[in-house]
């Protein structure tokens, strides 16, 4: 479970022989085979909200995973970095760092948010949708991993604060940030694409990661 379908795309591209699902309740779904396993791809938006939203319905699943990006709230983690909590095993030569990642309710969009996130709760990672899922794999009693990638450092503040560019529904309008952007484009404009850069590197970096995995 993802918020976006693009944070599948590292994962996806490896795989290469993915197909369109229809899923009540979600905007994206797809179904792939990989090392003998099959998987579900599913986003339906940021948030707990819309993640239970896709989830009202039991499936039949042997482990849930939720993906995707994270913000560093450690200041040890790098760009790319890998981070995993939960209770299910995972057998991986790749390089990765446990701890607790934090769910919450709107993005950590400055360095002193997640400065003081750190300091509060002493998880190294942030993210919007983790905690609902680790929830419904309770509920369906089957395990449960949180594996993301790291898009922006402890000490990064975000080009703009996308909290302020969300419809009713919860998703964030790539509008709306476009103009936020064109209408300063010597400031935020340069950064919004680096950081954008810097998604696709760490959605790159979890494809890695996952296709090596074994769970």
């Amino acid at each position: 479970m993802a918020a976006e379908r693009r944070e599948f795309d590292g994962i996806r591209k490896r795989m290469g022989n993915a197909k369109q699902l229809v899923w009540q309740g979600a905007k994206f779904a797809c179904e792939a085979e990989w090392q003998g396993d099959c998987w579900w791809m599913v986003a339906n938006g940021p948030g707990e909200a819309l993640v239970l939203e896709a989830l009202k319905e039991k499936k039949d699943v042997d482990g849930m995973i939720s993906t995707g990006l994270c913000g560093a709230l450690d200041p040890a983690l790098r760009l790319g970095d890998v981070v995993v909590s939960g209770n299910a095993r995972i057998d991986t030569r790749a390089p990765f760092v446990r701890g607790t990642v934090l769910t919450i309710d709107q993005v950590a969009a400055t360095a002193s948010d997640k400065r003081t996130l750190r300091n509060q709760t002493g998880a190294i990672a942030v993210d919007m949708e983790s905690a609902a899922v680790e929830g419904k794999a309770a509920e369906w009693n089957v395990p449960y991993l949180c594996i993301r990638a790291v898009s922006d450092r402890a000490d990064d503040t975000l080009p703009l604060d996308f909290n302020r560019y969300r419809n009713q529904r919860g998703d964030f309008s790539r509008t709306r940030i476009a103009l936020a952007a064109i209408a300063r484009p010597f400031t935020v404009m340069p950064q919004l694409m680096e950081f954008d850069r810097n998604c696709r590197r760490a959605v790159d970096a979890l494809g890695d990661f996952l296709a090596d995995c074994r769970f």
